[in-house]
């Protein structure tokens, strides 16, 4: 399944941790604090996890969006929807 993962983390350690959790999981880095890829649902549930043993629920926030192959397509992306340095090939692929 298609996985969006945004998130705005008050400490830096754990922004870190939380990015790189997002990272081995199998996402892609498409903004500062915004991953996107495609997982499976053992994945999903691992990260989702991962995280909330990371954050603070009382100052963080994180939100993990489920998206179908054809809701991806149909998104629209205006101006610098991505930022060109981080994204990849795997990415761009997703929209195709």
């Amino acid at each position: 399944m298609i996985t969006w993962v945004l998130y705005d983390i008050e400490k830096d350690r754990a922004r870190s941790k939380i990015a790189r959790a997002c990272k081995q999981a199998g996402l892609y880095r498409v903004q500062l604090s915004v991953f996107l890829g495609e997982i499976n649902a053992n994945q999903l549930d691992e990260l989702r996890l991962k995280i909330e043993e990371l954050m603070d629920p009382d100052k963080d926030k994180v939100y993990i969006f489920l998206m179908s192959k054809t809701g991806l397509r149909q998104s629209i992306l205006l101006g610098q929807a991505f930022d060109r340095k981080l994204v990849t090939d795997q990415v761009t692929a997703l929209f195709l």
